[in-house]
């Protein structure tokens, strides 16, 4: 009997997981990406077999490139070269900045991710190999040896909604032993994003921690809520299953989200040791998020105190029946009368809601509405976003 045992056992361990020990010691050992100590960043890849391998990515310079019909277009794109042992290479030729980079890999014309990196992100429907050169604003999006807070996934009942809804709430170090109350930020996301896409691809934890540990920013809380109100939670998050991601565009931006919003605060300043009042709540978003923030905080003009629009879209559909967008100009001037500790609005250059917020700053300008403006470069990324909120919290209840 302890014969059989130990056959047994000799087979579970050496014999089925065949993939197991392949997975822990098969094939070459490439490293991928390498970060230099110049701040340039070789990636690589063992296919033998391939065809053609290619990289793409923000890390990539943007050029035109031709494609089979003759036309061309402008991408982040790079050949890869393939040495004798099989193994394709590709160093970027000047150093990157330190940022948070996101890329993938194109093998034989098929976007797959890095298999030599396990550090991957999710946005909307795709997913990223990523990774983070030093020494710069990247510090603020690394795991440093600061005291660190606590990310909850939690759930909530709309009855505007008709639905149970998944949130993320970040308490900063000590929330738990201080028995102090806390301001709350409220950090909506973009179209296509969930309450999965601030925490992931915006950094808010480690941004928040290294603010936080430096003293650049005041303790507080960060809620970061599913703005899409058709939506009860993040894709394999929610009984719908592990079905592939969808969206309904005609009930993100009508008005539902905003009526139902004042039940996410409720819950969180039942749930949580807030501040439970104007001066302690703050809300920004990006895009989609963005003009959640303008509209919420306009039709709740005694809610929120400090308002951010990162990227925002701005003015709503028309034809659209709800009181949520009626007269807004009007619900903004009541928003100013009632005075506000920050309207922060921050854009890059070249987004394609930059005209749009030209025109809102020349309407907040036009009636006098005090305001600080962010103008970066680039368009409507990740990057800017997180540059923003790092911006943007060491700004809030001081």
């Amino acid at each position: 009997m302890k014969r059989f045992l130990l056959a047994a056992l000799s087979v579970a361990i050496c014999g089925c997981p065949a993939f197991a020990q392949q997975a822990l010691w098969g094939g070459p050992q490439v490293v991928s990406p390498q970060i230099n100590d110049d701040n340039t960043v070789t990636f690589r890849l063992y296919a033998p077999e391939a065809q053609s391998v290619q990289v793409t990515g923000d890390c990539i310079k943007e050029k035109t490139v031709s494609l089979a019909d003759g036309s061309t277009r402008s991408a982040r794109l790079e050949d890869m070269v393939r040495n004798g042992e099989g193994v394709w290479e590709y160093t970027v030729p000047e150093p990157l900045a330190s940022e948070l980079y996101s890329y993938n890999l194109i093998v034989d014309g098929v976007k797959v991710t890095d298999p030599s990196n396990v550090y991957m992100i999710r946005d909307v429907a795709s997913v990223f190999s990523v990774f983070i050169v030093d020494g710069g604003q990247g510090d603020l999006y690394k795991v440093n040896d600061v005291p660190h807070g606590t990310v909850s996934r939690m759930w909530y009942h709309s009855d505007v909604l008709d639905m149970d809804r998944r949130l993320t709430v970040y308490t900063p170090a000590g929330y738990e032993d201080s028995g102090r109350k806390y301001p709350v930020l409220y950090l909506l996301h973009g179209m296509g994003g969930d309450e999965e896409a601030w925490i992931s691809l915006g950094r808010t934890a480690q941004i928040l921690d290294n603010l936080i540990a430096q003293g650049k920013a005041e303790p507080m809380i960060v809620v970061m809520p599913n703005g899409n109100a058709w939506q009860d939670a993040a894709p394999g998050e929610s009984p719908v299953g592990m079905v592939p991601p969808m969206m309904d565009r005609q009930k993100s931006m009508e008005g539902s989200y905003e009526t139902s919003f004042p039940e996410i605060v409720s819950f969180i300043d039942s749930r949580f040791r807030t501040v439970p009042k104007k001066s302690g709540r703050a809300v920004a978003g990006l895009s989609m998020g963005g003009f959640h923030s303008l509209h919420i905080s306009c039709y709740y003009p005694d809610m929120f105190d400090y308002v951010g629009l990162f990227s925002a879209a701005i003015w709503p559909r028309k034809g659209l029946d709800t009181p949520v967008y009626e007269d807004v100009e009007s619900q903004i001037a009541r928003q100013f009368s009632k005075g506000l500790s920050l309207y922060y609005i921050a854009i890059g250059d070249q987004d394609f809601l930059y005209n749009d917020n030209c025109s809102y700053r020349d309407f907040l300008d036009r009636n006098g509405y005090p305001y600080e403006y962010v103008e970066s470069g680039e368009g409507h990324i990740w990057k800017n976003w997180r540059i923003y909120l790092s911006d943007f919290v060491p700004r809030l209840f001081r």
